[in-house]
């Protein structure tokens, strides 16, 4: 092993290096047989702390050659790095190629994703590499390979890559399920998780070495790398501030400071949110001078991966001096020479600032710097609360799936494909896995009888009988059900995808069916940072022509929602306090000092132990202007609690809007609310009916079963050109589920549906924590004759679904104008909570 590592710090020493204490460490609990979680900055060598320990063991076997000999189809499969993003695999491979070629390792490595060859796929069906960077996803398919525990025999290692971005989804859960298999082919195999952004790190690394047979989880080394990293975060401030800034009002304001920053930069990417705000911002960027045209491109998920990969290799190569992307390039290997990041708008978490962030200065003892560039005001705020918390070290944690009863029908279904399960040890098996672990014998028993038979429902019709019970295994016997089953796999679901092609071209990448069933023939819209003209839609694809001129319709995808993080409230709600307190020591807080200023005088600036709620009355109705700070989607379950219960008491109709700081209540009468506060409507008791209630609960669950019926395996998304529109997969799905609503009522994926909603679309736990919070505090409701700054975005985002032919911007100049007018303070009244029931101490 001397010899080993003497070469491999040789090859260090070529490139200028010195391996780091914390990569040594990893390196020596490899050898000894361990597994762990190596979490440090982006940038600091945590790619090689992973790959090296295969690396020295191969270098330090003395017979390297003939051992890679032996088998007739080729070097074996040793490791196994797995990936979250496509995109990043080629890198990858890359970085991974570069020191065993130069060491003369004689080893191989390849990728295999959905991006891989048919040709490169079917020579690997014969000869896999000895190391192969793949996917959750194509993953799953080698396991359908009924040779499969053959071709991993030989596996050594699997290094898990960005472990974080996994671990609180299915795909996460996926990928605990592929592990629980390959142990069990490999009983001494051991595994390494890579992480940069991560607060649990003790959940993150059990979850991925798994469970003993006791419910124990096995030992594991937590190497933490060269932390804390320099991170410096400055954002931009406009000149001046509108005293009442609504979401989007700075927009591209701050583009001719944006193109000064960037002119003096050597190379730049420029993240956004959101796939749509990344075309709005490409088109900007150029349009503000067109000749950066040939050094400036466009990288999103939605674009083809020719286009993907020419940007990735025209930005390391230097041709490309400017990105505008989304989080396609939030992860992976260095990108160097990168000098300057830029966030549009706010980062909405701290993990996803540090993780941008690590973008530029990539490297050991360098300073990593990002620039953020608000859309609105009050994002000014967010950027101080982030650097503050990300001081602190504040991290969001990532909690993982419990039991995803879809996924697991998926993955039996794989392994009856890949040569057959038993029921016995597939639930040892599962039951190593942290999704599973508690996994009773009753939920196994339902979920097989629903892959052999459909489950009571659907048992008359074969065609979900797609597995067989062979003596003792339960095994795919079907060519047709194999081959819809390898088609579906995954976890990934979204709107229809429908390609973007030139009548006379190449293809440009994807966009959503819904957006592109508003388009008629001759609409222009921009895409892939190009005009485009709409032709026609056929066989699932957009045929465009490239139009004149750089106005049009931007497409918008699904998902595209990013709400404040609950470190980042937290952080937030912490700079309002010093600004109560007349403390404006950061440079963004002194920019929007004149705003909150205002806010006080107007109303209060809340402190963190207090529920501000501002009334106040409009040609429009009565509004009531609630502010948690707590993210959009909790604000979204909070108001609709809040006009449920409120509701109860009198009837009324309430229309609501919700942003990250708070929600607004619009009724044509005035809402109970003293009577709601002394009646109970912070209170914690009955949240789960209450909240089930005041949503339309049953239609969200309908619509969330589509995603689950497509993990199942209950419904197909056609064969390739031969798509199903959404609206197919969507009748599809909503004809399983009432049929299981009221024929099987106890069905276990339609309780499923049921949680996921709860959960993910509304963060039902958070919103339980949030209401906990609010009913030990103090109520300050505060009358004012006008909206106050906190109020003006809310108003705002509820004007934008009633403008008609009256522009946007006009009504809001207007309501500006009339808000500008009022100078008079409000009203207050105090309310003291206790158990969510709140009591009027003050008047």
């Amino acid at each position: 092993m001397s010899d080993a590592v003497a070469r491999l710090e040789q090859w260090f020493g070529t490139r200028g290096w010195s391996p780091f204490a914390f990569q040594r460490e990893v390196w020596s609990a490899y050898a000894s047989g361990e597994s762990g979680l190596i979490h440090a900055a982006t940038g600091t060598g945590k790619t090689y702390a992973a790959w090296m320990g295969p690396v020295l063991e191969a270098l330090a076997e003395h017979e390297v050659p003939r051992t890679l000999r032996r088998r007739a189809d080729g070097a074996p499969l040793r490791v196994l790095w797995i990936t979250p993003l496509r995109a990043l695999a080629a890198d990858t491979e890359q970085a991974l190629r570069e020191p065993i070629e130069a060491m003369g390792l004689p080893w191989t490595v390849e990728s295999r994703t959905g991006d891989t060859t048919a040709a490169r796929r079917a020579r690997q069906r014969d000869r896999l590499p000895s190391a192969l960077v793949t996917t959750p996803e194509s993953l799953s398919l080698l396991l359908c390979r009924k040779d499969h525990e053959a071709i991993f025999s030989d596996l050594r290692c699997i290094v898990v890559d960005e472990w974080h971005e996994l671990l609180s989804t299915k795909r996460g859960a996926q990928v605990e399920l592929a592990l629980a298999r390959l142990r069990r082919i490999c009983p001494q195999l051991r595994t390494w998780g890579v992480s940069a952004t991560l607060g649990n790190l003790d959940t993150a690394a059990d979850t991925l070495l798994g469970y003993r047979a006791d419910g124990a989880p096995h030992a594991r080394r937590l190497v933490r790398g060269i932390v804390p990293k320099d991170t410096q975060v400055e954002a931009l401030t406009p000149d001046t501030i509108d005293r009442f800034p609504w979401a989007g009002h700075l927009n591209t304001k701050l583009l001719p400071e944006v193109m000064q920053r960037l002119e003096a930069a050597q190379s730049a990417i420029v993240f956004t949110n959101t796939r749509s705000q990344c075309e709005i911002w490409f088109q900007s960027i150029i349009a503000a001078n067109p000749a950066w045209f040939e050094f400036t491109a466009i990288h999103h998920g939605s674009l083809s991966r020719t286009q993907r990969e020419d940007v990735e290799d025209g930005l390391k190569t230097g041709r490309y001096r400017v990105v505008v992307a989304t989080s396609s390039l939030d992860l992976g290997v260095d990108f160097s020479p990168v000098d300057l990041v830029m966030q549009i708008g706010s980062p909405k978490g701290v993990a996803r600032l540090m993780q941008r962030a690590g973008r530029s200065g990539h490297s050991p003892g360098r300073v990593s710097r990002i620039l953020c560039v608000p859309t609105h005001a009050f994002e000014l705020v967010e950027v101080a609360a982030a650097r503050d918390a990300m001081r602190a070290g504040a991290i969001e944690s990532r909690e993982p799936l419990d039991r995803p009863l879809d996924l697991l029908a998926q993955h039996l279904v794989t392994l009856a494909l890949g040569g057959g399960f038993t029921r016995d040890d597939v639930l040892l098996e599962l039951r190593s896995t942290r999704a599973y672990r508690r996994l009773t014998e009753v939920e196994l028993d339902w979920v097989i009888d629903f892959v052999t038979r459909g489950g009571n429902a659907l048992k008359a019709y074969p065609e979900y009988a797609r597995v067989q019970l062979v003596g003792d295994r339960y095994m795919v016997t079907d060519r047709r059900v194999a081959m819809r089953h390898v088609l579906n796999i995954g976890t990934i679901v979204s709107d229809a995808a429908i390609a973007v092609r030139y009548l006379k071209g190449g293809r440009l990448g994807t966009v959503e069916e819904s957006f592109v069933s508003r388009l008629a023939p001759g609409d222009k819209f921009i895409f892939a940072g190009t005009p485009l003209e709409f032709v026609r839609l056929r066989d699932l694809t957009a045929w465009v022509r490239k139009a004149k001129g750089i106005t049009g319709a931007i497409p918008r995808w699904q998902g595209a929602r990013m709400p404040l993080s609950t470190e980042l409230s937290h952080a937030v709600r912490a700079k309002l306090e010093e600004a109560r307190q007349g403390v404006y020591s950061d440079p963004e807080m002194q920019a929007v000092q004149p705003v909150l200023t205002l806010q006080a005088e107007r109303s209060i600036i809340p402190r963190p132990d207090e529920l501000l709620i501002e009334r106040c009355e409009t040609r429009d109705g009565h509004h009531l202007f609630v502010y948690p700070f707590e993210g959009r989607l909790v604000h979204e379950g909070l108001a609709a609690l809040f006009a449920y219960r409120m509701a109860q008491l009198t009837p009324i109709s309430f229309s609501f809007s919700c942003n990250d700081y708070g929600f607004e209540l619009l009724t044509a009468d005035a809402a109970p609310l003293e009577e709601a506060l002394e009646s109970g409507l912070l209170a914690t008791e009955h949240l789960l009916h209450d909240i089930t209630h005041s949503l339309n609960a049953a239609e969200l669950a309908r619509r969330q079963f589509r995603e689950i019926a497509r993990v199942a395996g209950l419904i197909f998304g056609g064969y390739p050109g031969q798509s199903k529109s959404v609206k197919q997969m969507q009748a599809s799905s909503g004809l399983l589920y009432d049929v299981f609503v009221n024929y099987d009522p106890e069905n276990l994926l339609v309780q499923q549906a049921r949680r996921e909603v709860l959960e993910r679309q509304l963060e039902s736990s958070r919103l339980g924590r949030v209401l906990q919070r609010l009913s030990e505090s103090i109520v300050r409701v505060i009358d004012v004759e006008r909206p106050t700054p906190l109020a003006f975005p809310l108003l705002v985002d509820s004007t934008r679904s009633r403008v008609t032919s009256e522009k946007l911007a006009d009504r809001v100049r207007r309501m500006t104008v009339a808000a500008e007018k009022s100078t008079r303070s409000g009203t207050s009244m105090t309310f003291r909570a206790h158990a969510g029931r709140a009591t009027k101490v003050v008047t």
